[in-house]
């Protein structure tokens, strides 16, 4: 089974004192890279949230994103007494040289009624109580990232299939293009040693070592021989799909097998001197190619 290294989860909580969405999104990278954003009451919680994503997602950039709207509730409020003390004192002395009396007359009630309205509603009159932690509500918090990263891990497995079906179906047809190059490549020999034969036909035979020439002649040929590129090609091309079977994580193992894959067409590429054969390299090299940059997102 093969996982990609990109995905997204969600997970929302609805609790009696505030309301939690978390979200875990991962993007391709050689290593874990966690990154984790929540409130800083819960700041301690980071280390162990960091290890949970890494022994969920061993590979990625990851960010964990965790929002608390908290239900608004008056009693974590209170009147702030000095601050009221003071802005009344700064009124009663304004009273004094505004000249009203000390208390204020019937008649002047009103008045004294919309100074306490317009003094509740100035800065600092209302003090909101710490936030603390609390470990019932973390408990909850800490099953949700775990749904979210459960989600995530579900958005990889759907994508790895995609992406699987699609590096095996590039896989099979290098594995096809390699068969189609087997005869052109005999063909090619065959082709060389007729060449040859002209050539030497047309020389002084006089002035030639048979016994060396044969020596040259089996020796140039199996230069241009690419049955081992062959054979070793396709042990890659088995290789490679064993390891997609045997589970994940396997995207820097198959990285690996890739590169040989890629050394064994450019020798063959090397060795290709008719039309033929090297249109089919560029043809495996293309597909290749693609493969690379589908691994670039596998875990």
């Amino acid at each position: 089974m093969m996982l990609s290294m990109t995905g997204y989860g969600k997970a929302e909580l609805n609790l009696p004192h505030a309301n939690f969405t978390i979200e875990v999104k991962s993007l391709n990278s050689k290593q874990i890279d966690a990154y984790v954003k929540m409130s800083s009451m819960y700041r301690e919680k980071e280390i162990g949230l960091r290890k949970l994503l890494s022994e969920k997602l061993v590979r990625g950039k990851v960010e964990l994103s965790i929002w608390r709207e908290e239900i608004a509730s008056a009693s974590r409020y209170s009147i702030n007494k000095e601050v009221v003390k003071a802005y009344h004192q700064q009124i009663d002395e304004l009273r004094k040289e505004l000249g009203y009396k000390e208390p204020f007359s019937m008649s002047e009630r009103g008045i004294y009624r919309d100074i306490m309205q317009t003094m509740v509603r100035m800065p600092d009159i209302m003090i909101k109580g710490e936030e603390a932690a609390d470990e019932n509500e973390w408990q909850k918090v800490e099953e949700g990232v775990r749904l979210a990263i459960s989600n995530l891990v579900q958005f990889r497995t759907d994508e790895g299939k995609k992406l699987e079906e699609d590096i095996r179906k590039r896989i099979n047809i290098i594995a096809q293009l390699l068969a189609d190059i087997a005869p052109l490549a005999k063909q090619r020999i065959e082709k060389v040693k007729s060449s040859l034969q002209d050539k030497l036909a047309e020389l002084e035979s006089k002035n030639i070592d048979e016994n060396r020439f044969e020596q040259e002649l089996i020796y140039y040929l199996e230069k241009q021989d690419i049955t081992e590129e062959q054979v070793r090609l396709s042990a890659h091309l088995n290789y490679f799909l064993e390891t997609m079977d045997a589970g994940s994580p396997n995207g820097k193992k198959l990285g690996f097998i890739s590169q040989e894959i890629g050394r064994e067409i450019n020798t063959i590429g090397s060795k290709s001197s008719e039309a033929g054969m090297q249109k089919v390299v560029v043809q495996m090299k293309d597909e290749l190619e693609k493969i690379k940059e589908q691994l670039l997102n596998v875990l």
